[in-house]
């Protein structure tokens, strides 16, 4: 099967839902309409359909390619898709004017995001990993290395990396031994090997600009003693040209389960000359913009491919003839009929469907709260900022959750054939899963929720997020047409507040109470983001029926919508119910017994 962007689905969320018309007095969104969106959305359709899905599957089979001297190649055709991207000027769609890029609004670059993550994840980490890198130096790098990096960056001459992960360290990242030494000069040496690097090496670029997180000579043990530096593969000239090879190389690539055309490798770097972004010492605080970049990206990331796994499903469940009707023949010509009329096929197909358009929302909703922070309005950067901070762990975790597990009911959906390398389910399994591990694991972001986003700033965002769906409760609360969603809505937001006072009351006294009650607490944050996001689609996908619409979306958006409130909004009560248990269950056992 072929991979479809789903356009109709962006369209409906960010020109219907969002009604992104309503923002052209925020900065970025001046000379952005409706109509525009949509035709960025069905040109980048196009170029996702026609020119990266194709290449996805054989760069499965093919993966990248290694070679003495740390040359690495990427799969066949890999590379004039890249250089098609770039001279399209997709790679530059929201970077800053300023420094190569278009301007356009983030929320509008996501939709392309999920439609290039979706026709092939491995592809997708090549641009995404360059504006993960572009964001970190726009933020705090000085102007003049702005200046000479960012414009090639933005339109992807040259790529971009972060290079976080050390053989000894990963999530702790205070144990980072890479160091860097001044060199008087303003540049300083920078040794030590990073692993697990994506799009570390390869042939696509003319340049790759590595982030290297690392410890200046003599600084303090931990994480206060961390820097970041900008560390180019090629040195770059005064004016502009690529100078010698800098004293770098890729040393290795990994063998993985998924993902196979992106190349993940092993960074050596001995005495490489490296520029600091930002002060000595604040390596993680500037870090972190490059981590935030990756972590939603990596949400997207994983939502996307449950998306092409659900497509996949789909189209094998209408061809797939299997047994009969439990009411009687549908087929009654064939020999069997299609596994469409089982309901257990039909609540797979059902599940994935409702993650799927219930996390696009979520994408997109979260994406244009991002562009909001840039408000020169302070109440809305505010709360934009705030929500940013609350979110970006849910979105991550939650939806890359969801979408391995659309993966897995893609490929249960398949039978015995999803399991084979003839369709693409066996693919989308293994793309998806290491979406849940890379860019903090989804126990990380769970933790890094309950610990540091809840009570941050007094638990201002938690409670300025209360406050908005309360207030759309009580707007909506008189439509019958669409009581069942906000009735969800607010019964699953009833739950989430129950858990933030357990958390409030039993993680203080305990903190084991709250790492043991995080994964739990996550979930049902996540059921009501997208509880949310269902009760705003059905509120206007129903106005539309009302209104006379004849388009069969509405209806089938409203019924899609139902799944999720009858069938899996039910799921935040047996959560609250785990987190409660608190933390004894978990901790009584001694390790040996294990």
């Amino acid at each position: 099967m072929a991979y479809k962007a789903p356009v109709r689905d962006f369209t409906f969320i960010l020109n219907e839902v969002l009604e992104i018309d309503r923002y052209t007095n925020q900065p970025g969104f001046q000379d952005v309409s409706s109509d525009l969106v949509s035709q960025i959305l069905e040109e980048g359709a196009k170029f996702a359909d026609e020119v990266i899905a194709p290449i996805n599957n054989p760069g499965d089979k093919e993966g990248c390619h290694w070679a003495e001297g740390g040359v690495v190649t990427g799969p066949k055709g890999w590379k004039e898709a890249y250089k098609a991207m770039s001279e399209a000027g997709w790679m530059a769609l929201a970077a800053d004017p300023a420094y190569g890029g278009q301007g356009m609004p983030s929320v509008v670059a996501s939709a392309f995001g999920q439609m290039t993550a979706g026709a092939s994840a491995a592809f997708s980490m090549y641009p995404g990993l360059t504006a993960g890198a572009y964001a970190g130096i726009h933020a705090n790098a000085s102007e003049e290395l702005k200046q000479k990096y960012l414009p090639k960056m933005a339109t992807g001459e040259w790529s971009g990396t972060m290079n976080l992960t050390e053989p000894q360290c990963g999530t702790d990242l205070g144990m980072v031994r890479t160091k860097a030494v001044p060199n008087g000069d303003g540049s300083y040496s920078i040794t030590g090997q990073k692993i697990w690097i994506s799009a570390g090496e390869h042939d696509f670029a003319d340049n790759i600009i590595h982030t290297v997180l690392a410890r200046v000579e003599g600084a303090v043990p931990g994480i206060k003693g961390l820097s970041l530096f900008v560390v180019p593969k090629f040195l770059v000239n005064e004016d502009g040209s690529l100078g010698e090879r800098n004293s770098l190389e890729c040393a290795g690539l990994e063998h993985k389960m998924g993902i196979h055309g992106n190349a993940t490798a092993v960074m050596q770097y001995d005495g490489a000359k490296g520029w600091l972004i930002g002060e000595e010492g604040r390596g993680m605080n500037n870090m972190f913009v490059v981590m935030n970049e990756a972590r939603l990206g990596t949400g997207l990331q994983g939502l996307a491919i449950g998306t092409a796994a659900y497509q996949a499903a789909v189209e094998f469940a209408k061809d797939r003839l299997q047994g009969r009707s439990l009411t009687g023949p549908k087929n009654p010509d064939g020999p069997a009929d299609s596994i469409m009329v089982h309901p257990d096929v039909r609540r797979m197909l059902l599940e994935s469907k409702a993650f799927v358009e219930g996390g696009q929302a979520f994408i997109l909703w979260t994406a244009l709260h991002a562009d909001l922070e840039k408000s020169e309005d302070a109440a809305v950067a505010q709360k934009a900022k705030d929500y940013m901070g609350l979110l970006t762990p849910v979105l991550k975790a939650y939806l890359t959750d969801k979408g391995f597990h659309v993966a897995s009911l893609g490929m249960q959906v398949h039978g015995g054939s999803g399991y084979t390398e003839h369709f693409p389910a066996s693919q989308y399994l293994r793309d998806a899963r290491i979406t849940m591990i890379y860019e903090g694991t989804n126990g990380i972001q769970a933790l890094d929720l309950v610990g540091r986003k809840l009570p941050a700033n007094g638990g201002r965002a938690i409670m300025t997020w209360f406050g908005e769906i309360d207030a759309f409760v009580a707007e909506n609360s008189g439509n019958e047409a669409i009581k069942p969603f906000v009735d969800g809505l607010a019964d699953t937001k009833a739950k989430l507040q129950d858990g933030t006072m357990w958390l409030m009351q039993n993680g203080m006294a305990n903190p084991d109470n709250a790492g043991a009650a995080s994964t739990d607490y996550l979930n049902v944050f996540g059921l009501t983001a997208l509880a949310y996001m269902w009760a705003q689609m059905a509120k206007v996908a129903q106005a539309q029926v009302e209104a006379g619409s004849t388009d069969p979306y509405y209806a089938t958006k409203l019924q899609t919508g139902r799944y999720f409130v009858e069938r899996i909004l039910p799921d935040a009560e047996a959560h609250l119910k785990k987190m409660k248990t608190g933390a004894d269950v978990l901790m009584a056992m001694p390790a040996e017994a294990f």
